[in-house]
């Protein structure tokens, strides 16, 4: 059997970036939710995406939930959410005892359609947050939807788990709304094993997160808590693996682009198949290379011809409004989600991936039509 070749797995920088900072922290004894790393990474990733300030925690998952809960999201309090996306991305709703509305995706982008929104609005004009999520590192219509949460007035979220490094005219996604989010769990563009950063131009709500990301401890010299708290802080350990790890994300980005154009090129003239999309305005990570069948080949048949030769592939998201969990909640749309994952699949996208191992995916690949 020949080496696993997998979806998109950690890739630890070549200069060892990484360890001198993880180093730093055990030399200094700073093994613990706080220190010079926590700092410095909140800062340096601020700075990178053009954000105010930053709060470093445990993950995506958490930055979303402190999100909602800066911008006031409680219970039986609607918000919209992309149903083309993680659960990650709703289940901090439920943590709030809010309730998700789920809104389509479009072709154009595969993020929340605008025009889903503007109707998920007419039914639901008290909403009180949009999560709009940058799917596989292409950036949603975002002048289209900040033009329409204007006008309501209402927090936006975004959450830029797959899409660090990805820019929509010009600018990093995940610093158009109220409230940016990025992951770096083990399979992002870059990892700290786990973690996750909220990013703000609200210097004051971000202050207020860390607080609560800090089991919401006042002020005092015995441990008093006037508030609900959380367990939701980066180690130091980890932020030093974030803070080398950031100095590579420009070559990340570069890699993930010249996988897919390497499948552009070699799978693009196969019958039925179709990549995800490309916009002007868009300057994508491709986190993961992602394409669509609409011939007689379908997403399984890869998937498991890719498997017996030990190489992991993956379908594209299960809509939120299809899980058996969410299934009670409503949905604004015309299915375009459901037909994106009915015949979609991710390629092998992993960083450290060879153009030798990309030749034995696209072989496999190409037999299927043969």
């Amino acid at each position: 059997m020949k080496d696993r070749l997998f979806l998109s797995s950690p890739h630890m920088s070549d200069e060892g970036y990484e360890m001198e900072y993880v180093k730093e922290a055990f030399d200094t004894n700073w093994i613990a939710p706080l220190g010079e790393n926590v700092n410095q990474f909140e800062i340096e990733l601020a700075d990178k995406v053009g954000s105010k300030a930053a709060a470093a925690l445990s993950s995506g998952t958490a930055a979303i939930h402190l999100a909602l809960k800066a911008a006031g999201v409680e219970e039986d309090d609607i918000v919209f959410c992309p149903t083309l996306t993680f659960s990650a991305t709703v289940n901090p709703v439920i943590y709030q005892k809010a309730i998700p509305v789920f809104i389509d995706s479009d072709y154009e982008t595969w993020n929340m359609c605008p025009k889903a929104l503007e109707e998920a609005f007419v039914k639901y004009p008290e909403v009180k947050a949009v999560i709009v999520v940058h799917l596989y590192g292409l950036s949603a219509d975002m002048d289209k939807i900040m033009e329409i949460c204007n006008k309501h007035k209402v927090a936006v979220i975004e959450d830029a788990a797959e899409s660090l490094g990805t820019y929509y005219k010009g600018k990093h996604t995940g610093t158009f709304g109220d409230y940016g989010i990025f992951s770096f769990n083990g399979n992002k563009i870059i990892t700290t094993s786990g973690g996750g950063m909220l990013v703000s131009n609200n210097e004051e709500r971000i202050a207020k997160t860390r607080f609560w990301a800090t089991q919401s401890r006042d002020q005092a010299r015995h441990y008093q808590h006037s508030e609900l708290g959380f367990n939701y802080r980066m180690s130091n350990v980890v932020a030093g693996i974030g803070r080398g790890q950031l100095k590579v994300l420009d070559q990340r980005v570069e890699k993930k682009n010249y996988i897919l154009e390497f499948y552009k090129r070699e799978l693009g003239e196969l019958d039925g198949v179709e990549f995800m999309p490309s916009n002007e305005w868009d300057k994508p990570n491709y986190w993961l290379s992602s394409l669509i069948l609409y011939g007689r080949v379908r997403p399984f048949e890869i998937m498991e011809a890719l498997e017996k030769e030990n190489i992991e592939s993956r379908p594209v998201w299960k809509p939120m409004h299809l899980q058996p969990f969410f299934e009670k909640y409503d949905f604004v749309g015309t299915n375009v989600s459901e037909k994106l994952f009915e015949n979609g699949i991710c390629l092998p996208s992993d960083t450290k991936i060879t153009d030798e191992d990309l030749e034995r995916v696209v072989e496999i690949i190409k037999g299927l039509w043969r």
